[in-house]
């Protein structure tokens, strides 16, 4: 008589929970060591926004002038639009890493492994926030010493580095999104390019929303670069409306949460095509 198996009883949830915490963790050290140990790529990815800030604060700078720009300068103007700018170029290649692991196997190795697909996100784009504070952390050093002046203090300084934060981990799931579905460096490129200044365009990070055609400030309100503009920007006055600062975060909030759990659907259509 032949002997049967007793079914392998599935993890409790909290054990679960508690090992794809750990994974996390750990996949968010690996990629912080890498960055450590190449601080060149940081340094690159600063002076395209370093170009922004100094080149178009000074060339632009009488455009301030003009109604609808308020009682600032221009460099004033721009900075957190710099720093938020900055947030969504660097993210949108978060997803070459999955690519290089496609390419060298680690991916198809994690993916049979007892990581979970979430931690596998979560790392990145961690990563990614961590990158993203620094990098906004340094532009407005920055912009400071070239000469804007901000009255909201450390509370805006906050809000800035949350928004851009946000918007950060929403494109860098976006990209692994991309990265796992096409399974393509070039098309990833593609994708990056395609949405990053069209999206920077249609919005206030340059340009006063009294200044804007109709059918771009139209669009704006429905551009998430826009919300971490204005409330990066509304943040940062003296005397900011706090509900439309905290309407615009919410909403932010609201799509990296839409965003990461498709990025962790999109493992689905990667095995599916392997």
């Amino acid at each position: 008589m032949s002997a049967t198996l007793a079914p392998v009883a599935p993890a409790r949830p909290d054990v679960q929970r508690g090992l794809a915490l750990r994974h996390s963790v750990y996949l968010i050290g690996r990629s912080l060591r890498i960055l450590r140990r190449e601080p060149v790529y940081l340094a690159f990815t600063l002076i395209q926004p370093m170009v922004w800030l100094l080149l178009f604060g000074a060339l632009f700078e009488r455009v301030a002038d003009l109604p609808g720009f308020g009682d600032i300068s221009y460099l004033e103007y721009l900075t957190p639009g710099v720093v938020v700018m900055t947030a969504m170029m660097s993210a949108g290649w978060a997803g070459t890493g999955f690519i290089d692991d496609m390419q060298r196997g680690v991916m198809d190795r994690n993916l049979t492994s007892p990581v979970s697909r979430g931690a596998l996100i979560t790392g990145v784009l961690a990563y990614q926030a961590v990158v993203t504070v620094v990098q906004s952390l340094i532009v407005f050093g920055v912009g400071l010493l070239a000469g804007a002046r901000y009255d909201g203090g450390v509370a805006g300084v906050l809000v800035v580095l949350l928004c851009a934060t946000l918007l950060a981990v929403i494109f860098a799931a976006l990209s692994c999104a991309v990265a796992l579905s096409l399974r393509s460096q070039e098309s990833l490129i593609g994708v990056s390019q395609f949405l990053t200044l069209p999206l920077a365009f249609t919005s206030t990070v340059m340009m006063a929303p009294a200044l804007l055609p109709d059918w771009v400030g139209t669009v704006a309100r429905y551009n998430p670069v826009d919300w971490a503009a204005r409330a990066s920007r509304d943040a940062l006055l003296g005397d900011p409306d706090w509900s439309a600062v905290l309407g615009r975060a919410g909403l932010l909030a609201a799509l990296t949460l839409v965003m990461a759990w498709l990025a962790t659907r999109a493992f689905r259509a990667y095995q599916r095509s392997v």
